[in-house]
C-alpha cells in the first residue's frame, strides 16, 4: 500500500472564492486541496452548482471558523422568471408547469415579491442539500422518494426590486436583490412569489454579493485564492487573525493569559455579549471566547503549531 503524501506546508486562512457556474461547493473544495496539496479544506455555506459569487473556504486550522462565519446574513443578486415552475425552482429542472405571465402588472409583481420580506416559515426546494434522516433531500428525490420538507424560520430583510423585463410574451424576467438570513432559499423564494401570482416561478440566475463582513469584490479564483494563500498576501486570501477579527471584535490578550487559555482554561470576562476574538501579543489568533459570568472561555481554541 503506497502512503499517502504529506500535507504541503501552507498557512492556515480563509480564501474568499469567485465560485463560477456549474461547479458544486464540493467541486471547489476538491479544486482547493488539490492547488494547495493539503486535505483539510472545507467551506461555509453551499452554493447550488447553477449560482456564482462568494464561497469561503477554510484552510488547515481556519477550517474551524468556518461554524462560525457561516451563519451570517448572506446578500444575492438573482434573476426571477415567472411562468414556469420546475423540479428544482431552478433553471437546472425538468420543467412542470407554463402558465402565461404576460398580464401580470409591474405593480402586482412587485406585491407579491415584497411579500416574501420580514419572518418567513420557507420550505426548502426538495431537491435541497436539507438531510433527511441523514441522507439528503436531493438524494432521496434522484432515487425517487417524495419529499416533504417542514418550513424553516427565515428573515428576509431586503428585497429590492431593480428591473421587471418582459423578454417574451409569456414570461416575466425580475432582477433583484435579496438580503437575507442564513438558510434562506431564493429559489424558494421566486416559487413562493410565482405560486401566490398564479403563473409559477423559478430562479434562472443567482450571484452570491456577501457572507456576513465578506464581499464578492473580495473573492478570486480559487487557483488565483490559493497562489496569495501560499505567498502570503492577495485577492482571495484572509490569514486567520485577520479573518477572524473581521467577523467577531477583538480582544487583545497578554502573554500568561494566551498560555492560560491555550490550556482551555478561563480568563477574566470580556464584558460584553457574543464571540470575541483573543489575539496575544504577537500578533496570533489564539481562541474565540465568550463570557459564561465573571470569566470568559474558549468557545474554539487555536493552538500554535
Amino acid at each position: 500500500m503506497s502512503r499517502r503524501r504529506p500535507d504541503a506546508d501552507v498557512p492556515p486562512g480563509l480564501l474568499l472564492v469567485d465560485k463560477p457556474g456549474g461547479m458544486t461547493s464540493h467541486d471547489v473544495v476538491a479544486r482547493a486541496r488539490r492547488v494547495l496539496s493539503v486535505r483539510k479544506v472545507g467551506h461555509a455555506g453551499t452554493l447550488d452548482p447553477m449560482a456564482t459569487g462568494l464561497l469561503v473556504l477554510g484552510v488547515g486550522a481556519a477550517t474551524r471558523l468556518l461554524g462560525y462565519v457561516g451563519g451570517h446574513d448572506k446578500t444575492y443578486d438573482a434573476t426571477i422568471r415567472l411562468g414556469r415552475t420546475t423540479v428544482t425552482d431552478d433553471r437546472e429542472g425538468e420543467v412542470l408547469t407554463a402558465t402565461p405571465a404576460g398580464h401580470l402588472d409591474d405593480t402586482v409583481i412587485r406585491a407579491a415579491l415584497a411579500a416574501q420580506t420580514g419572518p418567513l416559515q420557507q420550505v426548502p426546494s426538495s431537491v435541497s442539500a436539507v438531510k433527511v434522516a441523514g441522507r439528503r433531500s436531493y438524494d432521496r428525490v434522484r432515487a425517487g422518494e417524495e419529499v416533504e420538507l417542514a418550513p424553516r424560520s427565515v428573515v428576509v430583510h431586503r428585497l429590492e426590486v431593480h428591473r421587471v423585463v418582459r423578454a417574451e410574451p409569456d414570461l416575466v424576467d425580475v432582477d433583484v436583490t435579496v438580503s437575507c438570513t442564513a438558510g434562506t432559499y431564493v429559489r424558494a423564494i421566486a416559487r413562493d412569489a410565482g405560486a401566490a401570482l398564479g403563473v409559477g416561478g423559478h430562479l434562472t440566475a443567482l450571484r452570491r454579493t456577501a457572507s456576513g463582513p465578506f464581499s464578492v469584490e473580495q473573492a478570486a479564483p480559487v487557483e488565483d485564492a490559493g497562489a496569495a494563500l501560499v505567498s502570503g498576501r492577495g485577492p482571495g486570501f484572509l490569514p486567520m487573525t485577520e479573518a477572524a477579527t473581521t467577523v467577531f471584535p477583538s480582544r487583545r490578550v497578554a502573554a500568561d493569559e494566551a498560555r492560560a487559555l491555550a490550556y482551555g482554561q478561563r480568563i477574566p470576562a470580556t464584558g460584553s455579549p457574543g464571540l470575541h476574538a483573543a489575539v496575544d501579543p504577537d500578533g496570533r489568533l489564539v481562541a474565540l471566547l465568550e463570557d459564561s459570568g465573571p470569566t470568559a472561555r474558549v468557545a474554539v481554541g487555536f493552538p500554535a503549531a
